[in-house]
């Protein structure tokens, strides 16, 4: 088990069956950092563990990602930007490196969001209040890395900040978590497609003073998920995409508008 210091947190786990060469750990911090590290140099972690990034003063380590080297990545930010580029634009660096810039935030921006782009993916984007979207990967061209990016949703005092970017496939679930612990599971076929700049339509419900806090991709054969009664499941005013169909569709209307 793992020894932390006070007020420091985990970020991410990954499962590793063996530390191979051809292999890599994609890391970002909050304020846009990234770097990429051969796999293998973590092959021999200690007891108090390793040091894996030397953060910059008032920044943390918002996630990590396994590639194989030859893989593009895709970043989001709360003001709705996004910015995808080949993982190679960030050069190999030891344990020990600060990383370059992956993204260039506006003020008052952070990252939301980074994954790892697979084809036959879309990009599934969701906000503060509950508003969510999908969006084809082809709408966001290839850029190099640390620039600002392009506009990946319209953000309103309708909808909010933006608290999440995924790449998803058709078949995929996704669990949608709020501050207060209400947590819904909802297909993510069932979630709209539209264009970069728009707004998405409600996912979720959330009460007046809350917002959503986290999301989740799921497996759809992740057993153990399935066996979960509906009632662990849905709890308060959650709304599945199927129940709110009427409200998409004035939401639509409302962008074509």
């Amino acid at each position: 088990m793992l020894q932390i210091d006070p007020g420091e947190t985990i970020s991410t786990v990954i499962p590793i069956e063996e530390f191979d060469e051809n292999y890599y750990l994609f890391f970002l911090t909050e304020h846009g950092i990234a770097k990429r590290t051969k796999l293998s140099a973590f092959a021999n972690i200690r007891k108090g563990g390793l040091f894996a990034i030397n953060l910059r003063d008032d920044d943390s380590l918002h996630g990590v990602r396994l590639t194989d080297g030859e893989r593009e990545i895709m970043i989001g930010t709360k003001q709705g930007m996004a910015i995808r580029f080949p993982e190679s634009d960030v050069r190999l660096m030891g344990r020990t490196a600060g990383g370059v810039k992956g993204i260039r935030l506006s003020e008052d921006d952070g990252v939301v969001g980074m994954d790892v782009i697979t084809e036959d993916q879309k990009v599934l984007v969701v906000t503060e209040k509950g508003y969510g979207k999908r969006t084809e990967l082809d709408e966001y061209r290839v850029q190099s890395r640390g620039g600002k990016g392009i506009k990946t949703c319209n953000i309103t005092n309708k909808n909010g900040p933006l608290v999440s970017l995924k790449m998803v496939a058709e078949e995929d679930d996704i669990m949608i978590v709020t501050a207060n612990g209400v947590i819904i599971r909802t297909t993510v076929e069932g979630i709209s497609t539209t264009g970069r700049n728009t707004q998405g339509v409600t996912l979720i419900r959330v009460r007046e003073g809350e917002e959503v806090a986290t999301v989740a991709r799921v497996n759809i054969n992740d057993d153990e998920v399935d066996e979960l009664e509906d009632e662990d499941i849905v709890e308060g005013e959650a709304t599945e995409v199927s129940e709110a169909t009427e409200e998409q569709e004035e939401d639509k209307n409302e962008e074509q508008e």
